[in-house]
């Protein structure tokens, strides 16, 4: 207890803390602060001892058993008044990790990054195979579960999601008759609209078998079969040759060490004036460690990585970086959408699963929200090119493009926006 009361007492300045102990003690930190919610938290027996010996893993473990309840605000008012406390940019080492979490960490992460062909798969069902229907109820329509654009705050989700893919698009510069590789398509939004949009033949692969059934019922409802087509298969074992390859959301799956493969394959893949357009979580900073609790609960085998570990898987490979691209606060609008709309979806969640799961999936989308918002997690956008030729030399065509293509949307998604 005093030894989580000190950590209190360091950790929050602004905003106000009022901790209830298991002996019936309490003690209030910080001070009111307009911009941040006051929080109440109730300890249960053993819960800050959990979380004094590990507090990433133990402080989610404490809230999804009930263990630490939170009798003011939710916990997304909790981690956004501790992380407002210590935003990335600010950081002090007086908050790091002590020593010895450090290193059982970085071995386990360690560990968990030889992410090999037998793995992928199971780590990617542990996620992804979650039953359909708890995606529809936090996700837009189209279930692009990636980071969307918003090209203004106050946009829809759904409009943010569809100028996501048409910047993406816009980005790539596909013609009528070109083919097209999507690397991780999830439930398949984003090949349908490359070839809704430009006419392209599409491929897209996945290794989730929950994922791959529904692209391959919406690409049948909408009449494209031959033109749009979805494969359960690792990009490894891919062959062919595409003069587009697109990749959202699943090179944070791919882990370090295959960095590499994962270019090099990629570079096999393309024509001789192909273009790829990687879109990924990224690290502001230096490379990191994934945290206990996505290891085990969210991500197992995930990683997200700095722009050096990128740069490092390609370099040698003789393919030009064209553009890159900075998404700093866009993802944290994003997971403010999900998060609210599984708040409102509570029942539903609990009846699919149960309490514990919806305290772990919100606990989830929270941490990552504050993670963008006070943390040092942006999104990267890395085109890259086999020739230097391939596309015009000004960005002016991507704006053109994107232009076009949002001015496309349907009226509704218009007006929702």
């Amino acid at each position: 207890m005093a030894l989580i009361d000190r950590f209190f007492e360091r950790a929050v300045k602004r905003g106000q803390l009022t901790v209830f102990h298991a002996d019936g003690t309490s003690r209030s930190f910080g001070a009111p602060d307009a911009a941040i919610r006051p929080v109440t938290l109730r300890f249960g027996p053993g819960a800050a001892a959990a979380i004094v010996r590990n507090p990433s893993l133990g402080a989610a473990e404490c809230f999804m058993d009930g263990r630490l309840t939170i009798e003011q605000g939710d916990i997304l008012d909790l981690l956004v008044l501790m992380t407002g406390n210590n935003r990335w940019e600010d950081a002090t080492a007086a908050l790091d990790p002590k020593p010895l979490s450090r290193l059982v960490n970085t071995i386990m992460h360690r560990i968990g990054r030889y992410n090999m062909a037998r793995q992928a798969k199971r780590n990617v069902a542990h996620h992804y195979d979650l039953s359909r229907r708890l995606y529809d109820l936090f996700l837009d329509a189209d279930r692009q579960y990636s980071c969307a654009y918003f090209t203004d705050p106050a946009n829809s989700l759904e409009q943010a999601q569809a100028d996501k893919k048409a910047h993406i698009v816009a980005k790539l510069a596909i013609q009528p008759g070109m083919r097209v590789l999507d690397i991780g398509c999830g439930w398949g939004g984003m090949a349908l609209y490359i070839h809704e949009k430009t006419g392209a033949e599409v491929v897209g692969i996945t290794l989730s078998e929950e994922q791959l059934k529904v692209a391959r019922e919406r690409a049948a409802e909408r009449g494209v079969h031959g033109k749009v087509r979805f494969e359960l298969v690792d990009y490894r074992a891919m062959t062919g040759q595409f003069d587009r390859i697109v990749s959202v959301g699943m090179f944070e799956h791919v882990g370090t060490p295959q960095y590499r493969t994962f270019f090099r394959k990629c570079r096999e893949l393309l024509t001789p004036e192909g273009v790829m357009l990687l879109h990924t979580i990224g690290r502001a900073g230096a490379p990191g460690v994934t945290d206990a609790f996505t290891l085990k609960y969210i991500f197992p085998g995930g990683y997200i990585p700095a722009l050096s570990e990128i740069a490092r898987g390609y370099e040698g490979l003789r393919m030009f970086p064209t553009d890159i691209e900075v998404l700093r606060l866009h993802y944290a609008h994003t997971l403010k959408a999900w998060y609210d709309r599984t708040v409102a979806a509570h029942d539903e969640i609990v009846a699919l699963y149960d309490e514990r799961f919806f305290r772990m999936w919100t606990f989830y989308l929270a941490g990552s929200y504050v993670a963008f918002l006070n943390g040092g997690l942006v999104n990267y956008q890395l085109q890259m090119s086999r020739s230097r030729d391939s596309l015009p030399i000004t960005r002016d065509y991507m704006a053109e493009a994107e232009t076009a293509l949002r001015a496309d949307a349907p009226e509704a998604m218009r007006e929702a926006g």
